[in-house]
């Protein structure tokens, strides 16, 4: 394990795609979203992204420096197209657009089609919440088969995340943001290279049996090799049995149809989708009692006695704030096979050995 201080990573990072033709604001961009993904304990959708998006950029599946095009455009609702721009740059484009929509109106929806790989999603709730205002978000991932739907042991939907942010006056945003799968594919990948290891079951293989082999979704592979999970024989396992594939299922439909991207597919391109509605609390609260009535509950959910073996009971974010707060101190731990796949990348896009010497020798192994 190799642990790296915050600004050294995002300034490596930064380096490697300002060296794949994005712009210096771009590749900055992209290494702070991936570098805060880690920082709240999201290590699927953080460094370890590296290796990937800089392989389809090289594929032409992923475009830098890209402006969205608004193809739909009325007082409260957007159409957003991101042309397969990267996630980290279209999507903050699309949620400004909710912002703007919805300070003026009090409601609004933005349907997203055709953005890069969107990343950690409540990163955009945050934004959200940073303006005052609660969002909602249906995700979906066109051309990435990866979940079996309840019963079944076949891909067929993608992780298809869903996020809610409620902003707090004063205080950190309240943040729900999970896949709904039982891991993220992200989860499967920092397994397949050394990280954390996933939950029992997690995986299905073709003939029923769970596991949790990263190679039952990814096939054969070696430590610092790509991963593909078309070569696996099984796949993720969709959470909460048929409540949690059932809300996969319209993250599909509304994620991926409405907006206009696709419901998942084996032959389409890479794509997120996503439907974002966004709602301006001080219009619905004439009152101002939402702020106090989300206070009073937290405090009353907080208060639940603990069932054995565990600490305390939590609210959405506790877990993130706990982490963000102790990496942001002690640095970002990245596994030996996760570093190496980075270094590879960045060799390959003529990132020098000083640059890598350096991130290395300000780490703490």
């Amino acid at each position: 394990m190799v642990t790296i201080q915050v600004s050294n990573l995002i300034d490596f990072v930064a380096e490697v795609f300002s060296r794949s033709e994005s712009s210096a604001e771009e590749a900055r961009r992209i290494a702070s979203y991936l570098t805060t993904a880690n920082l709240t304990g999201h290590d699927s959708h953080g460094v370890i992204r590296v290796p990937l998006y800089v392989s389809w950029k090289k594929m032409g599946r992923v475009v830098p420096d890209q402006t969205v095009e608004v193809v739909v455009d009325t007082p409260s609702l957007a159409v957003v197209d991101g042309k397969f721009g990267y996630g980290q740059t279209v999507t903050p484009q699309a949620v400004r657009i909710g912002i703007e929509k919805c300070k003026k109106a009090g409601l609004a929806a933005i349907a997203l089609r055709n953005a890069g790989h969107i990343g950690r999603v409540g990163d955009w709730a945050e934004m959200a919440a940073a303006e005052g205002l609660v969002s909602v978000h249906f995700v979906n991932a066109a051309g990435s088969l990866l979940v079996a739907p309840y019963g079944g042991v076949e891909k067929r939907l993608s992780t298809a995340p869903y996020c809610v942010g409620i902003p707090r006056k004063d205080q950190d945003p309240i943040v729900l943001d999970f896949a709904t799968s039982v891991v993220a594919e992200g989860k499967v990948l920092v397994a397949s290279r050394g990280g954390k290891k996933l939950p029992k079951g997690a995986l299905v293989d073709a003939d029923g049996t769970l596991s949790e082999d990263p190679a039952v979704l990814y096939g054969p592979h070696s430590a610092e090799g790509p991963r593909d999970h078309t070569k696996g024989t099984g796949a993720i396992r969709a959470f909460g049995e048929h409540k949690g594939s059932g809300l996969a299922f319209i993250c599909e439909l509304l994620g991926g149809a409405l907006t206009g991207t696709g419901a998942t597919s084996a032959d389409r391109q890479f794509a997120n989708g996503m439907l974002a509605i966004y709602v301006d609390p001080k219009v619905v609260d004439t009152s101002n009692f939402f702020d106090g009535e989300i206070s009073r509950y937290v405090d009353f959910i907080r208060a639940t006695k603990p069932i054995s073996g565990v600490d305390a009971v939590l609210i959405p974010g506790d877990p993130e704030k706990k982490m963000r707060a102790d990496r942001t101190r002690n640095g970002v731990p990245l596994p030996d096979d996760t570093w190496a796949a980075i270094v590879n990348t960045a060799r390959e896009v003529g990132v020098s050995e000083v640059s890598i010497q350096r991130a290395v020798s300000q780490a703490v192994q």
